[in-house]
């Protein structure tokens, strides 16, 4: 079984590096123009209810089906989404989360342990169906949620990042037995890359 896990595409608010969390933000121009057809087609796409992601896989792989799983859509940010570190650089509720590590509760949001177990839960949940193949076109943080739990070689959540329109082929073939991920390789759909 093979597991394979894509960041979005790239939007305005990616660019400006703002916190996009929970919010709707679609894909921008470029960030639709840069990405290219994957040149596969799996049975279904797995994406989040944000249309960043129902835009990427329909341009990575038209006239498949997708399959809404909101439990793995992006940390909710609070009160810091649609601002960047800039705007933010002063606000005490923002010095307090980047000091706990950003893993304390974002004010009006989640913490980091709060959307990891979402995360943890539904992709756990999509593994329990019988696919060969399991595509999910999702965000940043979930990626990094679900490979800091599962993904072999061990790394820690930020070391799992992936740039818009990139992310991972895993070998699924020790989930029944261990709930382990074996990387495979980096991907990149983006044309000019």
């Amino acid at each position: 079984m093979q597991v394979i896990l894509i960041r979005h595409g790239e939007t305005i608010w990616s660019c400006e590096r703002r916190y996009q969390g929970i919010s709707d933000v679609p894909l921008s121009k470029a960030g639709r123009e840069r990405l290219k057809a994957a040149g596969f087609k799996p049975a279904r796409v797995y994406v989040t209810n944000l249309v960043r992601t129902r835009e990427t896989a329909a341009i990575l792989f038209p006239d498949v089906p997708q399959v809404i799983v909101p439990g793995v859509s992006e940390m909710n940010f609070g009160i810091f989404e649609g601002k960047n570190f800039g705007e933010l650089r002063e606000n005490p509720d923002y010095q307090a989360w980047v000091e706990s590590g950003c893993l304390a509760a974002c004010p009006g949001g989640e913490s980091k342990e709060i959307f990891s177990e979402r995360v943890i839960k539904a992709f756990e949940d999509l593994m329990e169906e019988d696919n060969d193949e399991t595509v999910i076109v999702a965000h940043g943080g979930t990626l990094m949620a679900v490979l800091e739990r599962f993904g072999q070689p061990r790394r820690g959540y930020f070391d799992w990042h992936a740039e818009c329109g990139c992310g991972f082929l895993l070998d699924g073939g020790e989930w029944k037995r261990n709930n382990t991920l074996k990387l495979v390789k980096a991907l990149d759909f983006r044309g000019d890359s």
